[in-house]
């Protein structure tokens, strides 16, 4: 390949050391977090099977409270007997707002009657909760702290300031797209280059008269979430996004079909303010809109 096509092969590109450090944060943060998914789905499975109420009672299995109070009451008997003062110094150390109302909710909850479990079946459930709730605790601290470290690496590089100007990216979703980009300038040729390594754009198969549009399957997972996060956040933060999609549900696409029109654009937008390193600006992002002509549903409904 090299002596035949060297003249269409590209040097390979070599991120910073700042961005390579941001990418191992990033990943180990988002691995924290879905490591924590798995044991709260453990958790609420297990609480199905012997403690319903917990469920009606805790919203969030994943909040401070919720998971100091499980720990110190992990069956129906011993959650009954919490007072309105345990509960509501657990949401003050938690710092949850109008913490009287979900007090007086959240001990209605556990103290309604249901179906229990034998007492010998009831403790070892309760012994697996309170262990499930000690991980998860653990875990959101660990959580915590790889989230500041991330934000603080992050801010420090060059890069940082065009990446949150852009509508939909926080701090941490950020630091994701750039750490699944990468940093090297010299990467993506063009703004297709970026959205096709993005895989927001779609595949055009051509065979004599018949012309196939697809999405892209292969992916990198963690940018192709990222960057669904950024399009869903867009929604809310730009106004030309929200015009964006909505024009695209009026032309018949479905909700992630549409998303993933938008976080094309949104990809092609970022590539353009890297290139120029200008901040994201509205109207300049979404002024020509009016203008540009409706590309064709086929290429829509794949995209």
């Amino acid at each position: 390949m090299v002596r035949t096509d060297g003249h269409q092969l590209r040097s390979i590109a070599g991120d910073t050391e700042l961005a390579s450090g941001i990418k191992v944060l990033s990943r180990a943060h988002q691995r924290l977090i879905r490591d924590r998914t798995r044991q709260v789905l453990r958790l609420r499975q297990s609480l199905l099977e012997y403690f319903p109420a917990a469920l009606d009672a805790f919203d969030d299995l994943t909040r401070a409270d919720t998971v100091e109070l499980l720990a110190k009451a992990p069956d129906p008997d011993t959650a009954a007997r919490l007072t309105r003062a345990q509960i509501s110094a657990a949401m003050r150390r938690a710092r949850r707002p109008g913490i009287d109302a979900k007090t007086a909710t959240m001990a209605a909850a556990l103290r309604r009657p249901g179906l229990t479990r034998s007492e010998p079946v009831t403790a070892a459930f309760a012994a697996a909760t309170r262990s499930l709730a000690a991980v998860i605790a653990a875990l959101n601290s660990e959580i915590a702290t790889l989230q500041r470290q991330l934000s603080a690496e992050f801010e420090r590089h060059p890069a940082a300031a065009i990446y949150r100007s852009q509508p939909g990216l926080g701090p941490i979703v950020a630091a994701r797209v750039l750490a699944e980009f990468g940093d090297d300038p010299d990467r993506y040729a063009s703004a297709r280059s970026r959205k096709n390594y993005a895989a927001t754009s779609p595949i055009t198969r051509q065979s004599g008269k018949k012309t196939s549009v697809h999405a892209r399957y292969v992916h990198n997972e963690r940018l192709v979430d990222a960057l669904g996060r950024q399009a869903q956040g867009a929604l809310v933060g730009s106004v030309g996004a929200r015009a964006y999609y909505d024009l695209q549900r009026a032309r018949g696409l479905g909700h992630r079909a549409a998303l993933r029109q938008l976080a094309n654009r949104l990809v092609g937008i970022l590539h353009g303010c890297l290139k120029t390193g200008a901040l994201y600006d509205e109207t300049t992002a979404w002024g020509h809109r009016s203008t540009e002509p409706t590309p064709p549903p086929a290429a829509a409904d794949a995209a």
